[in-house]
């Protein structure tokens, strides 16, 4: 059984794809031991509370530094039993030394079809602003490992959604959540659960 850990800063909607996927059995040998947040006033804390997940706010705020309040974070992950970091919305940086512990054990989704808006300074409405700007057709998501660069590793799934012509970046957003992080992210938890993912020449690689 795949002990996943999730880590939220907003309003949770990620997270409750996860939870509905697992409920549903689209996601298999896998559970959620933890959520964690940031964000006292996430939404998603109550979401985990009434699925029945351990929840928990670890607040940069309460720390004298980051030094500490990574400390912090990296001893709520291994208390947990974490095997897999899934990062759904987390607005927080997360520092070489828990990446170098949970190698290849750390995913994220992002609004667009990397290598297209992402990097430092892409994320939430931007993305989807920029996309708009640029005129790009489709769009997407991407689910991929997370490594020492911004959206810079191996990815593990993408899901393209189409463009129309009268999209605002709100309804853009809606739509690629709805149609592609929400289906995706659970895709990719199942994945990894049953083995069926592997880091090679640094890509990913699903196999059948």
């Amino acid at each position: 059984m795949l002990n996943v850990t999730v880590l939220v800063s907003g309003g949770g909607t990620n997270l409750q794809a996860i939870i509905d996927a697992m409920e549903a059995g689209r996601i298999r040998n896998a559970r959620i031991v933890r959520v964690i947040s940031n964000n006292p006033g996430a939404y998603a804390l109550e979401r985990a509370a009434k699925a029945g997940v351990d929840a928990a706010c670890i607040s940069p705020k309460d720390y004298p530094g980051r030094p500490a309040y990574y400390e912090a974070l990296a001893d709520a992950l291994r208390e947990a039993g974490t095997d897999l970091v899934v990062l759904a919305g987390f607005m927080v940086v997360l520092p070489e030394t828990i990446i170098r512990e949970y190698r290849g054990r750390i995913i994220n989704v992002h609004p667009s079809l990397i290598p297209s808006f992402c990097g430092t300074g892409f994320y939430g409405l931007k993305v989807h602003e920029e996309a708009l700007k640029r005129g790009v057709k489709v769009t997407g998501a991407t689910v991929h490992f997370v490594d020492e660069g911004t959206d810079t590793g191996p990815i593990i799934l993408q899901k393209a959604v189409e463009v129309r012509d009268d999209d605002t970046p709100e309804t853009l957003q809606r739509r690629v959540m709805e149609d592609a992080e929400w289906q995706i992210m659970p895709q990719a938890i199942d994945l990894i659960a049953g083995g069926r993912v592997e880091i090679r020449d640094g890509r990913a690689c699903v196999m059948e």
